[in-house]
């Protein structure tokens, strides 16, 4: 899901951007510190919308900088579990598929691809024993978030699964809620 969140920090100005307006300079030094942050509390930080409120500045002795409290409104990604999202297959693997959802990136375990007993082929491509379901690289597909893991905040761990009704390629979802031949609609 995303979100705006409002945070409030002290932010260091170094004495090259004391030639800038304070916001300006603080904005400056606000992306360079939050661009990509990652936190279990926050999720992953997207942009910095804006600034909404800036203290008088304080130079440190000794450091020569200026430090301002700030309040800014961050535009911020944080996938919940049971959360419905839509993404890209972007790679595959004997093991399953990698999707993107947004800025992140999620697997889909070979068993939460499908409903059916599924095979990986050398051409990157899984395939439904049954049914006969394919699911490549570039598909469009629309999953739940059934594990999230900050264990490595450098790296968190999202896992999906695309085995439920209204899940999985669009293409099947299409199919899962079209009319059956003689069901009398």
């Amino acid at each position: 899901m995303f979100y705006k969140t409002l945070i409030q920090d002290h932010i260091r100005v170094p004495p090259k951007l004391f030639n800038k307006p304070v916001k300006e300079a603080l904005l400056e030094q606000i992306k360079t510190l939050y661009d990509g942050f990652i936190s279990k509390d926050v999720g992953v930080v997207i942009d910095v919308l804006s600034i909404e409120s800036v203290s008088e500045g304080i130079i440190v002795p000794g450091d020569g900088a200026a430090y301002y409290e700030s309040t800014f409104l961050l535009l911020t990604f944080k996938p919940e579990l049971q959360e419905v999202v839509n993404g890209q297959i972007k790679d595959m693997a004997d093991f399953g598929a990698f999707i993107t959802l947004g800025p992140i990136e999620g697997m889909v375990h070979i068993s939460q691809t499908m409903d059916d007993f599924v095979s990986f082929s050398k051409d990157k491509v899984l395939m439904g024993k049954e049914s006969k379901k394919t699911l490549k690289i570039g598909d469009k597909c629309r999953a739940r978030i059934i594990a999230v893991s900050y264990k490595d905040i450098t790296n968190p761990k999202f896992g999906v699964t695309m085995r439920q009704k209204g899940l999985g390629r669009f293409e099947w979802i299409k199919e899962d809620f079209a009319p059956k031949k003689g069901d009398g609609k």
